[in-house]
């Protein structure tokens, strides 16, 4: 029996599953990241900074399962992705998961001893935490845009020719701080439907300031995008059921190139839109005081946001600045056409045991955390 989808089909739907995963890391525990980087700033007392971490103390670790997921589908799914990415960008994720490594020793010791120069030194420590993963993930994806500096030697081997403080550019910086703002943004979403009191006033106030960054930011990455040099084109033609061989293509730098696809098929629009209504929604959602519309704008922006980067750059993953022809492409660096179709059925089966036994664990933790209840509740963080 033949496999029933094409290689083309299975490529596109893993490419779509590998944006759904990523979708899914920044909806999930994108609120962690908000909320940990507005800790030290919507927190005055120790009840209140307590309140700010158990409305993400019994999510969080269960969200971060969305960031390996995202990992092991582009290793599994789109080898040379992993390969070039994880190697090129190692420092950078070294940077990361050190970052990351914070928030469970936070969660863990910050309420081990009463004093309040050791609970404020992890608070901060919670605060990097949230902040420089939702910084350094913007950046990498900044430059994605812009390209990364790598080639392919004929054999198919990748070298790197960046370096950490090189992936820091001007444009990087601002995908990054939109990305910030963005995620302060959902946690301060997350915060309005589970903070209460003064905790949930002062995150809608710096929600609203999120708000409009967001925007600001997303429309000055857009301006940069096409007025500054940037974009990949593929010249020729190519088969999209062929092997999986970088070396089959031959790209080139084209600026302006990542807004052909929005004329080719104008239904690409509704992501940039998206990603302009979302925070519009979630800043009239605070001044309305309508907690649930908060999120769901907070929500939309996410969404909208992240799928502009990934339908701009279709079919290109990870294009090379310094040699055009060794990017890659969801045509050409993709797992085998079996790899591709075994995965998907793992996934079908899978997929939506995980996202049911998600729904179910938020619906019986669902509830706001209270200041009273913090104090009262010694097993609380």
């Amino acid at each position: 029996m033949g496999i029933p989808f094409d290689y083309e089909t299975l490529r596109v739907i893993w490419w779509l599953l590998l944006g759904v995963l990523l979708i899914g890391f920044a909806l999930t525990d994108g609120f962690d990241l908000g909320t940990a980087a507005l800790l030290p700033f919507i927190g005055k007392t120790d009840e209140e900074r307590r309140m700010v971490i158990n409305t993400i103390g019994a999510t969080w670790e269960g969200n971060q399962v969305w960031f390996i997921l995202g990992g092991g589908a582009i290793f599994a799914a789109w080898p040379f992705v992993y390969a070039v990415s994880f190697s090129g960008f190692y420092l950078a994720m070294f940077l990361v998961l050190s970052a990351l490594i914070l928030r469970p020793v936070g969660f863990k010791y910050r309420s081990k001893h009463a004093d309040a120069k050791w609970r404020s030194r992890w608070d901060w420590a919670l605060f990097v935490g949230g902040f420089v993963p939702a910084l350094v993930f913007g950046v990498a994806v900044g430059n994605v845009l812009a390209g990364i500096p790598f080639r392919l030697d004929s054999d198919l081997r990748s070298f790197y020719e960046g370096s950490l403080l090189g992936l820091f550019t001007p444009f990087t910086l601002l995908t990054g701080l939109l990305s910030v703002a963005m995620l302060v943004l959902h946690g301060s979403g997350w915060l309005s439907l589970k903070a209460d009191g003064v905790v949930r006033e002062r995150a809608q106030r710096w929600g609203q300031i999120a708000a409009i960054l967001a925007i600001v930011l997303f429309a000055l990455g857009g301006v940069f995008v096409a007025l500054g040099g940037m974009g990949f084109q593929l010249m020729g033609t190519i088969d999209p059921n062929g092997p999986s061989n970088p070396h089959l293509i031959d790209a080139v730098a084209a600026p302006g190139a990542w807004l052909d696809n929005y004329s080719a098929h104008p239904w690409m629009l509704i992501a940039p839109i998206l990603g302009f209504l979302g925070p519009v929604i979630a800043f009239f959602g605070i001044r309305g005081r309508r907690d649930a519309m908060v999120f769901t704008g907070s929500s939309i922006a996410t969404i909208g946001i992240i799928s502009t980067v990934g339908l701009s750059m279709f079919p290109f993953i990870l294009p090379s600045s310094i040699d055009p022809a060794s990017s890659l492409t969801v045509w050409t660096a993709s797992s085998s056409h079996m790899t591709l179709f075994i995965m998907l059925l793992v996934t079908v089966i899978f997929l939506p045991i995980v996202l049911a036994y998600t729904s179910w664990a938020y619906r019986v933790m669902f509830g706001r955390v209270t200041e009273d209840e913090v104090r009262l509740n010694p097993d609380f963080y």
